[in-house]
């Protein structure tokens, strides 16, 4: 069942949330996030900015590597386009990294480290490829991507320096402004659901903000939500930056 896709799985392959299977992945994936950021440590300069820019174009391989998969298994459709937010890390990873220096390289770093970052972190810990079995080219896959997606912003605020500041609030809010409405409109028309604005996946918090707002209350309810986590983030940021100037390890 390595190359199998979601459609053609049988019933109970996969594996439950906060599952052995679940948390022992997490830990593989912290270890790996751990030891990458003392690799890239140990690099010069020049390196690191080399590193920063291949992450984002290796990236765009294996998204076109899974795609010809799900063409060659015959099941590519609407519901995989790169619409989702892990998808548009993407495109702003690889505006951060060949952005020449200056104000626009350093908006989208950030926003790679407060809108990014946390979503694939929330995807680790509610994934919904988990209908996979383990020994699978899909499974593995997206636990990999969404390692790239946490690794990225870490190791640029290693490499480049640049650090979330709340003055740049702006940033992650215009950019959902500019994405969100297009993919409204599409989801609405192909009654898909990119970004989750139609309905909350399964299994996750939102399904709650949606039995107590309703639906369209949903939406309103999932923008705040999303300010509030931004804020979070920030404050986080803070802090570690505070502790950085301190010497702790971050």
């Amino acid at each position: 069942m390595f190359w199998a896709q979601e459609y053609d799985l049988p019933e109970g392959v996969g594996f439950p949330h906060f599952g052995a299977v679940h948390v022992a992945s997490m830990l593989v994936l912290a270890v790996l996030l751990v030891l990458t950021v003392r690799f890239f440590r140990r690099l010069d300069a020049a390196r690191k900015e080399r590193l920063l820019r291949r992450i984002p174009v290796g990236m765009l391989c294996m998204e076109l590597f899974k795609d010809g998969y799900l063409i060659c298994v015959g099941h590519f459709g609407i519901g995989y386009l790169p619409l989702h937010l892990c998808s548009f890390g993407i495109l702003v990873f690889l505006l951060a990294a060949y952005l020449p220096e200056g104000r626009g390289r350093e908006a989208f770093t950030e926003i790679a480290q407060v809108l990014i970052l946390p979503g694939s972190a929330a995807a680790i810990l509610m994934p919904d490829w988990n209908m996979y079995p383990v020994w699978s080219f899909m499974n593995l896959y997206s636990w990999f991507w969404h390692l790239l997606l946490v690794a990225w912003p870490v190791l640029a605020y290693e490499g480049r320096g640049v650090k979330p500041r709340l003055r740049h609030f702006a940033y992650p809010v215009l950019f959902l402004c500019a994405i969100v409405p297009p993919v409204y409109l599409l989801d609405r028309k192909l009654r898909c659901n990119y970004l989750f604005i139609n309905w909350p996946p399964a299994g996750t918090p939102l399904v709650l903000l949606e039995k107590w707002l309703g639906n369209p209350g949903y939406l309103v309810g999932y923008a705040a939500l999303v300010l509030i986590i931004l804020l979070i983030v920030y404050g986080c940021w803070s802090r570690v930056s505070h502790g950085d100037r301190s010497g702790d390890s971050f």
